[in-house]
Formats: C-alpha cells, sequence, structure tokens
C-alpha cells in the first residue's frame, strides 16, 4: 500500500518536536526516493491540528525585541548559531507547507520540496548540536516568526509564495553568509563557520528550486516575471531588498541578468 506523501508531509508539519520533526522529514525522503509513497491527494485537505508544530520555546517576539548579543562572548555566539537555527527550523516548516498546500502542480515539485525540508532539517541539526556544544540549546533564546508570517500571507497562490518566499526571503541568507561567517572566523568559532558554508552551498539550491518554479507558474499564467515580481511585492508588503547583494550565488541560484540589475535599481 502506498500512501500520499502530501498527507504526510502534512502530519510532519504538524509535529511539535524539531527531532521527531528532523525524522519524519528524513523518512519522508527515503519513502519517496524507493517508491514507498505516491504524490496523489490532489484534493483539498484541511490540517488535524495548528500549524506549524512548534515546541514551547522560543518564545517569538517582534523582530525588534529580538535581544542582539556580543559575538566576543560565548553567549553571543550561541545567541547568534540560535538564531540560525531557529531560521532553519522555521525553513523546514515552510518546505513541509510548499509540499502539502499546493495542488496541481508537477510531480518534480513535490519532490524539490520534499529535499528542501530534508537539507533543512540537516541544517537545523547541525546548528542546534552546535548550539549544544556551546552549553544552549534550541529555545533558549526568543526568536521571530517574520519568515513564517510570509509564508502566511501567500498561502492561497503558489506563484506569491514562489516569488516572496524563497525568492525574496531566503535569498537575503546568500547575502548574508558571508558576513556572518566572517564574523564567526574572527570569533574564533570555525565550527560555526564550517556549518555556514554546508547551508550556503545549499540554500543556492533552494533558491534556484523558488526560481524554477515561479518561472514555470509564470509561463503558465502567461506572466512577465519581472513585472509580476514587483507587483507582488506592492501586494503582499515584501520588505524592500537592499544591498549589498551576494550575486555571484543569485547567478548560481537563477536569477537572470534582468532579475540582477532590478536588485540594483536599473530595471523600471
Amino acid at each position: 500500500m502506498t500512501h500520499c506523501l502530501r498527507t504526510l508531509a502534512l502530519q510532519a508539519l504538524t509535529h511539535s518536536d524539531p527531532s521527531q520533526k528532523c525524522s519524519r522529514v528524513e523518512a519522508l525522503w527515503q519513502g519517496l526516493i524507493t517508491g514507498q509513497y505516491s504524490i496523489v491527494a490532489d484534493k483539498h485537505m484541511t490540517p488535524s491540528s495548528a500549524i506549524p508544530g512548534r515546541p514551547p520555546q522560543p518564545a517569538l517576539v517582534p523582530p525588534g525585541q529580538v535581544k542582539r548579543r556580543a559575538m566576543h562572548t560565548a553567549e553571543g555566539r550561541a545567541a547568534l548559531i540560535h538564531a540560525l537555527a531557529h531560521i532553519e527550523f522555521n525553513a523546514i516548516n515552510l518546505a513541509l507547507d510548499a509540499v502539502w498546500r499546493f495542488a496541481g502542480m508537477p510531480d518534480d515539485y513535490y519532490r524539490d520540496w520534499l529535499q528542501v525540508a530534508k537539507e533543512e532539517a540537516y541544517h537545523f541539526t547541525l546548528l542546534r548540536a552546535h548550539l549544544q556544544s556551546l552549553g544552549s540549546d534550541y529555545g533558549a533564546f526568543d526568536g521571530h516568526n517574520s519568515l513564517w508570517e510570509m509564508v502566511e500571507k501567500t498561502q492561497s497562490d503558489v506563484l506569491a509564495r514562489m516569488a516572496l518566499v524563497p525568492r525574496t526571503l531566503e535569498a537575503r541568507g546568500l547575502d548574508a553568509s558571508p558576513p556572518l561567517k566572517q564574523k564567526l572566523v574572527q570569533a574564533g568559532d570555525h565550527a560555526a563557520a564550517s556549518i555556514l558554508d554546508i547551508i550556503l552551498r545549499d540554500e543556492i539550491g533552494h533558491v534556484a528550486i523558488g526560481n524554477r518554479w515561479y518561472h514555470w507558474v509564470c509561463k503558465q499564467r502567461a506572466l512577465d516575471p519581472l513585472s509580476t515580481f514587483e507587483q507582488l511585492c506592492r501586494q503582499f508588503q515584501a520588505p524592500k531588498l537592499k544591498p549589498p547583494f551576494n550575486m555571484e550565488a543569485r547567478k548560481q541560484a537563477g536569477f537572470s541578468e534582468a532579475e540582477l540589475a532590478y536588485l540594483n535599481g536599473e530595471y523600471l
């Protein structure tokens, strides 16, 4: 008997324990590649519990209320690693949400986003282990919910989701990674810097997946990608993208020359 991948992704999304969520994602991936799960059930599905499932801690506060700590202290480094782990935990949830929520997409779409969920779970596991090595753990510091708020805003349209989550918010991670790595190296945390190398490598692929499906939907709907992106940013009040941009990573992630020029204000 085969099980529906999208139904199981929804179940994993509602799970609140981070370790068990990661284990379920890995099991889903293995089940998909070995043919245990099918990608069907384009019928409407209703969550049986609140989404996303998350542990009681960290407490969620507005972004401006997340305390910043000096990087030269152990607590400061732990706070930074915690912030990164929180982003990766939310990224697991957003990838699972992309799998279950949007019906009628090609099979490759669901495979792509389950792969993203698997890699985000790996990133979270690496960061959490490093956080524990620093004498802390996930939940020890406050976090914010900006990434998931955009996931909720774009739940009615896969085009908006692809435009404003992977291609906008996640792509900011490509820009932020090099200076963050430099700070960690300067602070002597080479283990964390190595984890950032892994995350950047994989995130280029995740943003590329967002680009792939954004352009696919634009083509299906006969929409111009640049003007549509601009319109969606206004409609959903997406955060304005500001330099510096990691142009090399963005090129590797599939942004066109016209899209890169747009970032620099050269497209009207």
